[in-house]
């Protein structure tokens, strides 16, 4: 349990560590942890799930934040994820999509219903990525990745399944998926209904974080930091491990 407390804290100092000059928060600030993460920072807005809520705190005043929203989900909540305008939370139950056009009033958009799994969800303008797993917490024998469209947010469709050892955390990196799996796997999606394995990384890890050209696998050892190569996905550079 330490480890889990502490990696997210360490990801923390990482996320801060650019802005530390910055005294206050700015208009067009964002914050986000990996995909398993349970918030994100959105301009002046923190957002958060707990098991059935999506709690919303405005922090116009860094020094006082204010719990400004409360809007029930359903059960089992377990990830939350932001990509432009709209949330994404990932339950064990299925996927669901809020608006945020108004910042302290989240909006209901549409949800996509499955089998009990684990349930992380990451998304960029026109797909939503989600792996399902399996284990004794979870329930179930479902280990993939799906793939939905969401060129109409209202109705998304799934296009792609495609069976894994048991998929945890994921990232975007261009045209590019980076899923934790058995080892970390890179697929290139430039055509999400069939995308293609291109690369991987004999490390384990359950989460994965990319900002700009970094990577950062998150384990239950430790955090492990790569460059990555706009023009070369097999050109992976390992640059430090942080073991706990």
């Amino acid at each position: 349990m330490k480890n889990y407390l502490f990696i997210p804290f360490l990801f923390l100092l990482i996320s801060c560590s650019s802005d530390s000059d910055n005294a206050s928060l700015d208009s067009s600030e964002t914050g986000q942890g990996g995909s398993l993460a349970r918030f994100t920072i959105l301009n002046n807005y923190l957002y958060t799930v707990d098991q059935s809520n999506l709690n919303v705190y405005s922090l116009i005043n860094p020094e006082n934040p204010t719990q400004v929203n409360t809007v029930n989900i359903g059960f089992d909540i377990e990830t939350l994820f932001n990509y432009k305008e709209y949330l994404y939370i990932g339950s064990r139950n299925g996927i669901y999509i809020y608006g945020i056009q108004n910042p302290e009033v989240p909006n209901y958009i549409s949800d996509v219903q499955h089998f009990t799994a684990c349930d992380p969800v990451i998304a960029n303008d026109t797909h939503a990525f989600v792996t399902l797993h399996s284990n004794t917490f979870c329930g179930n024998n479902i280990n993939v990745l799906e793939i939905y469209d969401i060129t109409n947010i209202v109705q998304p469709v799934l296009i792609s399944t495609r069976n894994l050892a048991q998929p945890k955390g994921l990232a975007l990196f261009n045209n590019y998926l980076i899923v934790c799996d058995d080892e970390v796997k890179i697929f290139d999606i430039t055509d999400p209904e069939n995308s293609i394995l291109v690369n991987s990384i004999n490390r384990n890890a359950f989460d994965v974080i990319v900002r700009g050209n970094l990577l950062i696998l998150i384990g239950e050892s430790g955090l492990y930091q790569y460059q990555l190569d706009q023009n070369n996905i097999e050109n992976i550079e390992h640059i430090s491990t942080i073991l706990i």
